[in-house]
């Protein structure tokens, strides 16, 4: 049993994912993680994951998803717009303040390399995430093989994450049950 700590004040919430939202550049997934699950201790791992995986298959950003979702468990509907608030209020200031200057000079060299390497680093964050994420859970072996499917399907094949999940979540789910039923029969 992971040692919680008590639930977040909704102010906790609030800078917390101020905190993610401001910090977190391209890979929010990672810095939430390390702020809900090792520092602040408000989730065990498993559950971080799977609030994660549902925000992931929502439309919107998966964090922001995610501080929506945590936000109304600890503190309903006030404590969902504190968490998303927090997350999406300095970047709101940014982003309208970097798409400003983009438009004056996104077509130089410079801030093209800029770009395409604050991409790769993204990626890396969330390959990184993805890693310790599954270190810590050790999913099962069926788990994986449809995890590694979706990336084939993404990266490879370039398909849509929506058909993604409806070719896939059927087999996950089956997947999953036949492995519930298999370690806990009735």
């Amino acid at each position: 049993m992971t040692d919680l700590a008590p639930p977040p004040t909704r102010l906790q919430l609030f800078l917390a994912f101020t905190r993610i939202g401001l910090l977190a550049f391209g890979g929010a997934a990672a810095l939430a993680r390390a702020v809900i699950v090792e520092e602040r201790r408000w989730l065990a791992e498993r559950d971080y994951a799977e609030i994660l995986a549902v925000g992931q298959v929502l439309p919107g950003p998966n964090v922001g998803n995610t501080a929506v979702m945590l936000g109304r468990r600890f503190h309903g509907l006030t404590g969902a717009l504190a968490a998303s608030g927090g997350f999406y209020a300095v970047p709101l200031v940014l982003l309208t303040g970097l798409l400003l200057l983009h438009g004056s000079f996104g077509d130089e060299p410079a801030v093209q390399s800029f770009m395409r390497g604050i991409a790769a680093a993204a990626a890396g964050m969330v390959i990184g995430t993805a890693i310790k994420m599954g270190q810590k859970l050790k999913p099962p072996p069926e788990a994986v093989v449809v995890g590694l499917l979706a990336a084939a399907a993404a990266f490879w094949f370039r398909l849509p994450l929506p058909l993604i999940v409806l070719a896939l979540a059927p087999a996950a789910i089956w997947a999953a049950l036949r492995r519930q039923q298999t370690v806990a029969p009735r």
